[in-house]
């Protein structure tokens, strides 16, 4: 079903082919949308590289046998809004020294000059550099770094690409239920993120809603074992507990969400604004854990 044909779809985020923004580009492109790509500035080159050889041919591969292509890849760090933003240190650090046009304002400017008006935009960011610390041991700055880049950048994705959207385009990011439960060992002021973001989500619908006309929606997803969540140094303990658990046995696919978010991108959701949707084999639901020694 081509039901997404002439649409431009701008994911944000990402830097491999294993986690959800890939799996949401590759969605997108079944239904038939244009694919731009925005990667971590300092990984771009790895990335592009790795395209070009061939690297993610079997990933991208679509139901008619054909390969996902993608019109451009954009370097972005969604930390720095204007150039003026970027301290002394990044610009003359190796991995950004040889980039430009990386902060949001310039990569919106950039992509309005390559393609005109957008209709579909996907936030897939998250880090924290302390992730791995329990929250009373986390520093205010690694607070501050896990807000800015995973829930921040995606006000500041709709206050600079929000002016290039079609009027009735539609956005989606992606939070964890570490924003309403406590999930042990998820630190480094991520959980407060996510729950900002969800946050973000509800008052965002209503201002870019009426100022742009375009829809704002979250999915909240379950554990997968991408290289990113492979870094907090848990999630096969996660995936562990959401078997256990979850009223659904089994394991979460990335295309499980990537069908969500295409959905809620499409015109079939035109009435759907300012939701957060679990796309977690219904373990949000939950409220004791079955493996729990107490119901033994």
């Amino acid at each position: 079903m081509k039901d997404l044909l002439g649409k431009k779809a701008l994911v944000v985020g990402i830097g491999d082919d294993q986690g959800f923004g890939f799996a949401i580009a590759k969605g997108l492109a079944e239904r038939g949308a244009t694919i731009l790509i925005g990667t971590w500035a300092p990984i771009v080159s790895i990335f592009t590289k790795s395209w070009k050889m061939g690297k993610f041919d079997e990933s991208r591969k679509l139901s008619d046998g054909s390969l996902m292509e993608c019109e451009t890849v954009y370097p972005i760090d969604a930390v720095f809004d204007h150039v003026e933003d970027i301290p002394e240190d990044i610009l003359e650090h190796k991995r950004y020294k040889d980039l430009s046009g990386y902060t949001v304002s310039e990569v919106a400017k950039k992509v309005q000059e390559d393609h005109g008006k957008i209709d579909i935009l996907v936030h897939s960011l998250a880090n924290g550099s302390e992730v791995t610390k329990p929250l009373l041991e986390t520093s205010r700055k690694g607070y501050m770094q896990a807000v800015s880049a995973s829930s921040y950048s995606f006000v500041s994705l709709i206050q600079h690409f929000g002016p290039i959207m079609n009027k009735g385009g539609s956005v989606v990011c992606l939070s964890y239920i570490a924003s309403e439960r406590a999930i042990p060992k998820y630190g480094g002021g991520m959980s407060s993120a996510k729950a900002a973001l969800e946050s973000d989500t509800r008052t965002l619908s209503y201002e870019a809603g009426r100022k742009y006309g375009i829809r704002i929606n979250c999915i909240s997803a379950g554990p997968l074992r991408s290289r990113a969540a492979k870094a907090i140094g848990m999630i096969d303990n996660m995936i562990e507990y959401s078997l256990k658990n979850a009223p659904i046995q089994e394991e979460l696919k990335a295309e499980e969400v990537a069908n969500a978010a295409c959905f809620l991108l499409s015109d079939f959701a035109s009435g759907v604004t300012g939701v957060t949707l679990y796309v977690d084999k219904g373990l949000h639901a939950m409220g004791v854990g079955l493996d729990s020694p107490c119901l033994s």
